[in-house]
C-alpha cells in the first residue's frame, strides 16, 4: 500500500496516536487512493470529506484494538 503511513498502535508507538498523527495517516490513504496530492477545487470538499472519514475510521479501529501483552485502552 503507502509506505509513509505508519503503524500507529502500541508498542509500535510509545503512546496512543495524536490526531495529528492519525490526520495525516488518513491524508496519505486518501491521496494514495484519489492519486492526487491536492485535489481540484472542484474535488476539495469531497477529498476532505475521505480524509475526515478515514480519520474517524483509524481512530474506532485503534479505539477498539486489544493488544496483547498490553493493558486495555479506553
Amino acid at each position: 500500500m503507502c509506505r509513509s503511513i505508519k503503524t500507529l498502535r502500541p508498542p509500535v508507538l510509545p503512546q496512543e496516536a495524536t490526531e495529528d498523527e492519525i490526520r495525516a495517516a488518513a491524508l496519505q490513504y486518501v491521496r494514495k487512493v484519489s492519486g492526487f496530492r491536492e485535489p481540484a477545487a472542484h474535488n476539495r470538499e469531497v477529498f476532505e470529506r475521505a480524509v475526515d472519514a478515514v480519520a474517524e475510521a483509524t481512530r474506532a479501529l485503534l479505539a477498539g484494538l486489544e493488544v496483547r501483552g498490553a493493558a486495555r485502552r479506553g
